[in-house]
């Protein structure tokens, strides 16, 4: 989470660390996975229901795997209801989308945004999940430099589409 917030809202032109897309923005943190990224589908979609009422208008989501839920599918729908923005890493097996699909980036939500990584040179990377029809845009993802949480100047590269998520959440 550390390293995606300061991707999304990391303060810029102020020669500390790092710059973020949003550099004026407010964050609701709602952790819901361990640090070894398991995480109960519910606990989901308590923090979506959580962050709707508290106002948010994009939700950035940097997780995902595991089956089709409809208590999911419908927590991201009365998000939608709301106006709010879902954006979703696409998945990093490489796979088509539209094949196999990678919730929550594949349910079908007009206010999802799926999101694939992309490397330097503007090309997919080969981990990142792609399809023509379940995955919208692609985003830096591939040896971000951002925070990590173990201590207030500390920073590191990692890839994934849950880079790539932050940076069109921001």
């Amino acid at each position: 989470g550390t390293h995606c917030a300061g991707t999304v809202g990391g303060v810029g032109n102020n020669g500390v660390g790092i710059t973020g897309v949003a550099w004026n923005v407010q964050m609701i943190a709602c952790q819901f996975l361990s640090p070894f990224g398991c995480g109960m589908t519910a606990d989901a979609i308590q923090c979506i229901d959580y962050s709707r009422q508290q106002g948010a208008h994009i939700m950035s989501n940097s997780w995902g795997g595991g089956p089709f839920s409809q208590a999911l599918f419908d927590a991201i729908g009365r998000a939608k209801d709301a106006g709010i923005i879902f954006t979703a890493a696409a998945g990093n097996s490489g796979s088509d989308n539209d094949q196999f699909p990678h919730y929550p980036s594949s349910y079908d939500h007009d206010n999802i945004v799926a999101v694939a990584a992309t490397d330097r040179n503007d090309d997919i990377t080969w981990f990142s999940c792609f399809g023509a029809t379940s995955v919208d845009i692609g985003a830096p993802g591939q040896d971000i430099l951002s925070s990590v949480a173990t201590s207030d100047s500390a920073y590191d590269f990692f890839s994934g589409t849950s880079m790539a998520c932050p940076h069109v959440s921001g």
